[in-house]
């Protein structure tokens, strides 16, 4: 399997919006709901789009997952420095290429993009009470900040310093 990772154009758009809602059903069914279908619809998605938020991987040349990348995130982290970190958001793989070696290539991409852009900070969020997947989240190098509230989500807030980046890898 050849993956490769490239920024979403307007014509991935639907692709990001299946792959978003894909995932958002199966959690859903696996009682996880995590995202709300009306925020998932191609007409929520086209503007992060447009302005290059979003990512697509692609196995052998099939859309296999997205992830938003973002430059500031006022929402979830108000109270760091926004210049110094990125933030990723709605990472979503396709059940049939689950398994971890997706999602770990992107979370790698995110690091060596964010490392590449002179910032400090890798910086994520997810539900608390999602055990195995902050498991994942540790064992990639990422460090607990946080627990915060934010609207009706209750998130567990991560950073991977990747000014660390050239002294240790991910484990």
């Amino acid at each position: 399997m050849r993956l490769s990772i490239r920024q979403a154009t307007p014509q991935d758009i639907d692709a990001v919006a299946e792959i978003l809602g894909e995932v958002a059903r199966w959690l859903e069914e696996q009682g996880m709901a995590m995202w709300h279908q009306d925020e998932l619809q191609p007409n929520r998605i086209v503007a992060d789009v447009d302005s290059a938020q979003f990512f697509l991987a692609e196995c052998d040349g099939v859309p296999a997952a997205t992830i938003r990348f973002q430059l500031e995130d006022r929402l979830f982290w108000p109270d760091v420095p926004q210049n110094d970190s990125a933030f990723i958001h709605r990472l979503a793989v396709r059940r049939r290429f689950s398994g971890g070696e997706v999602s770990s290539a992107l979370i790698l991409w995110a690091i060596a993009r964010t490392h590449a852009l002179g910032r400090r900070y890798l910086r994520l969020d997810c539900e608390a009470s999602r055990t195995r997947l902050r498991a994942i989240y540790e064992r990639l190098g990422f460090r607990f900040h946080s627990n915060k509230q934010v609207g009706p989500y209750f998130v567990a807030r991560y950073e991977y310093d990747v000014m660390e980046i050239s002294s240790s890898k991910p484990k």
